[in-house]
């Protein structure tokens, strides 16, 4: 139902976002040419996740954070892709399978970081005061807890548009693939 936009056929309002995503990656993911349909999604989303990728939580802590909302949503493309960030980024591959299973991290801080992420998603943000307490205890700030409110919203547009334009794995992340259990 949704078409794959290639520069040529995209709405001309989002054929600059669709430049820059294919000149930083090398190509022209498949989500983006869906994602295009929308020129505001596109960019909405190009810039909430830019803004996500300058917070103060390291880069692999921000990669839980959307690994956790990703699979949580079962957006196969967006576990894919950022289970190949993880790697890029040298994370050990217990932790990447662990996210990828949904199951507890063997690393205490991120673990913390997992389960406060989904314990915002569950309660629509109304964390009880134990739980930001242990998150703050885990070596977070409040500010890391406002920014993982950014992550989630960032990752659940992206996982929401993906899995509704039913947007397809490149080839270039074929070695990820990930399917829902």
């Amino acid at each position: 139902m949704f078409v794959d936009h290639t520069l040529e056929t995209a709405p001309p309002a989002s054929r600059r976002a669709m430049t820059g995503v294919s000149e930083k990656m090398g190509y022209l993911p498949a989500p983006v040419g869906r994602l295009a349909e929308s020129p505001q999604l596109l960019d909405g989303f190009l810039k909430i996740s830019a803004l996500f990728e300058a917070t103060s939580l390291e880069p692999v802590a921000r990669e839980v954070v959307i690994l956790t909302v990703a699979t949580r949503n079962g957006c196969e493309v967006c576990v894919a892709m950022h289970t190949a960030k993880l790697a890029a980024l040298g994370a050990s591959p217990s932790l990447v399978a662990a996210l990828r299973e949904q199951r507890p991290l063997d690393d205490e801080r991120l673990e913390v970081l997992r389960i406060f992420t989904l314990e915002v998603i569950a309660t629509a943000g109304a964390v009880d005061d134990d739980m930001l307490r242990a998150f703050l205890a885990g070596g977070f700030t409040r500010r890391n807890a406002l920014e993982v409110v950014l992550g989630i919203g960032a990752y659940t547009t992206s996982t929401l548009a993906n899995r509704l334009t039913r947007a397809p794995l490149d080839g270039q992340l074929a070695d990820f693939a990930w399917r829902e259990s």
